[in-house]
């Protein structure tokens, strides 16, 4: 579940889509994406004055850090209201509950350095 801020490689191994989880919630004021808008505005356009930043910012957040564009990818199963995340988890955990998964038997060991 993302309550906040999701960026980058952080997202995609604490429990994404891509890792194999079972359900992914968000709430509306999560921001999910590569990285923060200031940041890849300050990467992608250096050299744009404070007036065109400020506007690539806005532009960024409303085009990429939505959780609704998220759920539109994939990335993200709903979009719940904060108060509706006790009943939605609760829900979950009880499909959840009867799940066995059988993970293949490791062929190599994790050698310790």
């Amino acid at each position: 579940m993302t309550l906040r801020k999701s960026y980058g490689g952080a997202y995609i191994v604490m429990d994404s889509r891509y890792m194999g989880n079972d359900l992914m919630l968000a709430w509306p004021s999560a921001e999910i994406a590569v990285m923060g808008a200031k940041g890849a505005v300050e990467i992608l356009h250096r050299k744009a004055n404070e007036e065109e930043r400020a506007e690539l910012v806005n532009a960024y957040e409303d085009r990429l850090l939505s959780p609704y564009i998220a759920a539109e990818r994939g990335s993200v199963d709903r979009v719940i209201e904060p108060s509706a995340t006790r009943s939605e988890l609760v829900a979950a955990l009880d499909v959840l509950s009867g799940k066995r998964e059988r993970l293949p038997r490791r062929r190599h060991d994790n050698t310790p350095l």
